[in-house]
């Protein structure tokens, strides 16, 4: 079933008076709403125990849960002390996520730095190769990671490099973030086949099985001539991309993904909308 729901706690989830993460899952569920991504951003600074207590109420309310690895993985690192580092914030996000009951870890895969691109490329492969092993050898392979297309000219994850990363192994689903994809490319996402070339790229290359459920991050974003600048909401009408044409390249092909809503401050009311018109296709 396809899944919609907010990237963290809307501005309204404060207003309200809440201020627990354990609070957020029936406050998310009352408004409809399916899923839920919580960020390790600055890292992962989480009990064991509070880790239970969140995935409980997750539990309780039915909504699914996935965390974001902290931001500063970078596997194209050309100092072997960082990249390590870069394994352990991953294997760290899946140990927690799988104590709250969730499955899936989304992480950026690299920067270029001051390499080649195909250098840099090279290199994240061969460092998701590395971790792969990690994945397997920490009896954590039961979970999905989910490399996510980046916003920045200089940041590693077009969409066909982030489907060359999940070729690496079954465990690895592509996280496709459409605001990322349009700001990088100056806003190329404005037709339904403008999704849709994507989405049967990655479908005739990973295979439908795996993109049945692929993961999605959506918000509107600006953009310069060096990509992302700034997450948007909604109401913003001068950079996109929008929704409706997605939804229907989605549904068309019969894909069942999690979306994850991205707003700056207004995730949820914005995953509600795009749950409205989902399914008012």
């Amino acid at each position: 079933m396809i899944l919609f729901g907010p990237s963290g706690n809307s501005e309204s989830f404060a207003r309200e008076g809440y201020t627990k993460t354990e609070q957020a899952a029936a406050w998310v569920k009352n408004r409809g709403l399916d899923c839920f991504e919580y960020s390790f951003g600055r890292g992962v600074n989480m009990g064991e125990e509070k880790a239970v207590s969140i995935g409980n109420a997750f539990k309780a309310a039915d909504v699914k849960i996935s965390v974001h690895a902290p931001y500063y993985v970078n596997l194209a690192s050309t100092e072997e002390d960082k990249a390590s580092n870069s394994y352990g914030y991953i294997l760290s996000s899946a140990k927690m996520v799988g104590l709250m009951g969730g499955e899936r870890i989304i992480f950026h895969p690299a920067a270029q730095g001051k390499q080649s691109r195909e250098s840099a490329v090279n290199l994240t492969l061969n460092r998701l190769k590395m971790l792969c092993d990690l994945i397997y050898a920490n009896n954590l392979e039961h979970l999905t990671y989910c490399p996510e297309t980046m916003g920045k000219l200089g940041q590693i994850g077009t969409v066909e490099e982030v489907v060359e990363f999940c070729k690496v192994d079954g465990i690895f689903v592509p996280t496709v973030d459409f605001g990322h994809v349009n700001a990088r490319e100056g806003g190329s996402l404005v037709t339904e086949d403008d999704y849709g070339r994507r989405l049967d790229y990655m479908i005739a290359e990973l295979g439908f099985d795996r993109m049945k459920h692929f993961h999605v991050h959506f918000s509107k974003i600006q953009y310069s001539e060096k990509g992302e600048v700034r997450h948007l909401t909604f109401e913003d009408n001068k950079y996109g991309p929008e929704f409706p044409p997605l939804a229907a390249a989605i549904k068309k092909r019969g894909l069942e993904p999690f979306i994850v809503c991205e707003s700056a401050g207004t995730q949820a009311e914005d995953a509600a909308e795009m749950k409205r018109i989902y399914n008012s296709l």
